[in-house]
């Protein structure tokens, strides 16, 4: 099976299931139905994500299908948009069945929990890369940007941090992954390859944040892009940033670095006005769902416009993952 129409065929021509595309794969381009979108506004994210780059050579193929999809979902999350369809242009050093198969597979369970359909794309023979644009739905006017952080908010982030970047670190060997349980090794490795999209609490916190966007770069330097956006400055209270169990194997000091600088964590960063604070608070403890856990960081000062410091006024380098 040597075809990129074979290929596009058995592994990505999966039937609408929605009548929203009238024409999906199988033509020149897609042909999409907005009428039910009345109030509504397009909202569009494309990533790419290139082997040794993004992820690890020999990562998994359902690794790399579920990470592709996840963080673009993650930019959909962002903004507290609905997702609604996806493209997917893959380049493939050869037409290998099983890690289509694998790779397909994770990539549709993701699209079927998010309920996004796959309506178009490409593929080419190269080096392993891929490339996603995701398109989704917010109501006219009221998408989360990163410019709406004001003096006095409250910084707030959701999960928690630097799991993903130990996981990264371990199969570098960068960190000695034999003095972690095998909990953690497996808690840290599933952070890295399976980021989970935070949609379920964007659709929440859309309502009350003034500012959001995911941590993918790490939580110093997607701070520092609201800062900058908002012209504003903050204060973080260190001690605040949440740490997972398994991170904390590592100890806190040395597990803190990974917090705010390591990258690919997807969570969502965002800000929240001081009369509305308690009542995200409720909401959430009324949702009585344990995932949907939010830690205040810190908060939005007016001093030093794009700058973060600590508590004690020392300012914090904001370097995170740089991609030149």
């Amino acid at each position: 099976m040597n075809s990129e129409f074979d290929i596009i065929q058995q592994y990505f021509d999966w039937q609408p299931s929605s009548d929203s595309v009238a024409i999906g794969i199988g033509d020149d381009a897609a042909v999409l139905n907005l009428s039910h979108r009345q109030g509504q506004q397009l909202v569009i994210s494309v990533d790419t994500l290139i082997e040794g780059v993004h992820f690890p050579k020999n990562t998994p193929a359902e690794a790399i299908g579920h990470k592709a999809l996840a963080v673009n979902l993650s930019d959909l999350a962002a903004m507290g948009a609905e997702p609604a369809w996806f493209t997917l242009a893959l380049s493939l050093p050869e037409s290998n069945q099983a890690w289509l198969n694998d790779f397909s597979a994770a990539l549709k369970q993701l699209a079927d929990q998010y309920n996004i359909q796959l309506i178009g794309g490409d593929t080419t023979r190269g080096d392993l890369s891929l490339t996603l644009q995701v398109m989704g739905f917010v109501e006219t006017g009221k998408a989360l940007l990163r410019s709406g952080a004001m003096v006095n908010d409250k910084i707030y982030v959701t999960g928690t941090l630097g799991d993903a970047a130990i996981g990264l670190a371990m199969l570098q060997n960068r960190l000695d992954a034999s003095s972690y349980t095998q909990k953690a090794r497996h808690f840290c490795q599933k952070a890295l390859n399976y980021p989970q999209p935070q949609h379920c609490i964007s659709q929440i916190i859309k309502h009350y944040a003034t500012a959001c966007l995911d941590i993918s770069d790490g939580l110093l330097q997607d701070l520092g892009h609201i800062l900058n956006a908002s012209k504003v400055g903050a204060q973080l209270d260190l001690s605040s940033i949440p740490l997972s169990k398994s991170a904390l194997e590592l100890g806190r000091n040395q597990a803190l670095p990974y917090a705010l600088s390591g990258g690919d964590d997807y969570q969502l960063l965002f800000t929240v006005g001081p009369e509305k604070e308690q009542q995200l608070q409720n909401v959430l403890k009324d949702n009585n769902n344990k995932d949907l856990k939010i830690s205040c960081i810190g908060k939005i000062d007016d001093k030093n416009e794009g700058k973060i410091t600590d508590y004690l006024g020392h300012v914090i380098n904001t370097a995170g993952y740089q991609h030149f």
